[in-house]
């Protein structure tokens, strides 16, 4: 009973983790992230201009995004 106590929160804690993202190895993979990042960046600034500034989630959400 006392190991269950032990392992239980440390798998847990490394099931939380997050996972490894090798970097990309050629131009295509380069330029598929850079896409990727540009996109969900464009999707957050379409986000946070919808969003109440004195809201909560636009102070979590928005920091940094000019709009």
């Amino acid at each position: 009973m006392a190991r269950a106590l032990v392992i239980l929160p440390l798998l847990l804690v490394l099931g939380g983790c997050a996972s490894y993202e090798a970097d990309p190895v050629s131009v295509y993979q380069w330029e598929r992230k850079v896409e990727r990042i540009q996109r969900e960046d464009a999707e957050r600034v379409r986000i946070c201009a919808t969003l109440d500034k004195e809201s909560a989630r636009y102070e979590r959400d928005c920091a940094g995004v000019k709009s």
